[in-house]
């Protein structure tokens, strides 16, 4: 009956590659990834969240800023997805170790481990959902997102500092720790490096044309094209999720409040001088397109309410549903000449979707604070 009794044992694993210098090679490219996504996460968050103090200090040029900051927070997120299955896969048999904790300075390394493999996977996953704009989740993206990936790269400095001797004695082919490995498993270690890069590969050219438009041919995994849509220009807020009905023309107005507070109705605006530029919207889910746009100065319009040259304005929307209806616009993208309140998109008028009769458009800003359906410009002191 001894014999019958079921025994637990560390698994055996006979896989030659599970070894600190695959680790370390496929981690020299993980961890850049993650700095990077984190960092253009960073600027992305104070830009959609800007604190007082910031807000008249964030820069409207250049134009393409946020187009590029944000393009690189969703490629290198994306290129981290096989860069972190990778390296589950060649550490995860020390999961099974006995016994599972030899020293402080293990339980360390495993405590910070279990955070940042439960932090990366859950800001990763969170992310490329973000990006369909997929949320199966009770709570709010945006913050939540935002706190874990703090503890993400706090978990992987830990981590790194405490994996440190492992990394420096196989950080290159000729380190102590690589040449004590045998010789034999160097070309199938390269191999699976090569595999790894090509998979990275892969996964950014299919999916980077989204915010690079000169590779938007190559586009098969990214969930948006940034040419399809009305007035080929996507879409991420339709005027029936906003809530937004038909807004008759001859009963729109935008009102404009300051020291000389008045009104305009949308044959007064298209009176106005009208302005053209080129402008691209970025979005945070990674799209981003450029397009022309047609309308009037913003800063025309606030002058003409008696704004002084350093004030900032609220821009409060139409809407009636969802996030992002009021949103302020330090100094210096007021008085920027690019920033419009645009009637107009490729030479046609704004449809619906896109914010008829009026919206916002400003160099260097986030998609979700180019606001739509404009009724009110409030100059505030």
């Amino acid at each position: 009956m001894d014999g019958m009794k079921p025994h637990v044992f560390p698994p055996a694993f006979r896989g030659r590659l599970h070894d600190p210098r695959t680790a370390t090679a496929i981690g020299r490219w993980l961890g850049p990834a993650f700095v990077v996504c984190f960092l253009t996460g960073l600027v992305s968050h104070l830009l959609q969240h800007p604190p007082g103090w910031l807000l008249d200090r964030i820069p409207s040029r250049p134009v393409w800023g946020y187009r590029l900051t944000q393009g690189l927070h969703v490629a290198s997120g994306t290129a981290a997805v096989p860069l972190l299955l990778a390296k589950l896969w060649t550490v995860y048999p020390r999961l099974f170790a006995w016994p599972p904790l030899r020293s402080v300075r293990h339980a360390l390394e495993r405590l910070s481990v279990a955070v940042l493999v439960a932090g990366a996977v859950f800001e990763l996953a969170t992310g490329l959902l973000n990006t369909a704009q997929w949320y199966p989740w009770p709570f709010s993206f945006v913050p939540v997102h935002y706190a874990v990936g703090w503890l993400v790269v706090g978990a992987l400095l830990l981590h790194v500092a405490v994996k440190l001797p492992d990394i420096r004695a196989h950080w290159t082919r000729r380190s102590p720790g690589t040449l004590a490995l045998p010789p034999a498993d160097a070309p199938d270690r390269r191999s699976l490096l090569a595999a790894v890069g090509a998979a990275v590969g892969a996964v950014t050219l299919t999916t980077v044309g989204q915010s690079f438009t000169p590779l938007k041919g190559l586009l098969l995994l990214a969930p948006r094209h940034p040419d399809v849509g009305p007035q080929s220009l996507p879409v991420n807020r339709t005027a029936a999720a906003a809530g937004v009905g038909r807004i008759d023309a001859e009963e729109y107005r935008l009102v404009v409040t300051g020291p000389r507070p008045y009104t305009l109705t949308l044959a007064d605006l298209r009176a106005l001088p009208q302005h053209d530029v080129d402008l691209p919207i970025a979005c945070v889910e990674g799209w981003s397109r450029s397009a022309h746009w047609t309308g009037v100065r913003v800063r025309d319009l606030v002058e003409r309410a008696g704004a002084p040259a350093d004030a900032r304005v609220r821009v409060v929307s139409l809407q009636l549903r969802g996030g992002y209806r009021v949103s302020e616009m330090g100094h210096e993208h007021v008085r920027d000449p690019l920033t419009l309140l645009a009637l107009r998109l490729n030479g046609r008028e704004l449809v619906p979707d896109h914010g008829y009769p009026a919206r916002l458009i400003a160099p260097n800003r986030p998609g979700v604070l180019q606001t739509k359906w404009v009724g009110r410009l409030e100059v505030l002191a």
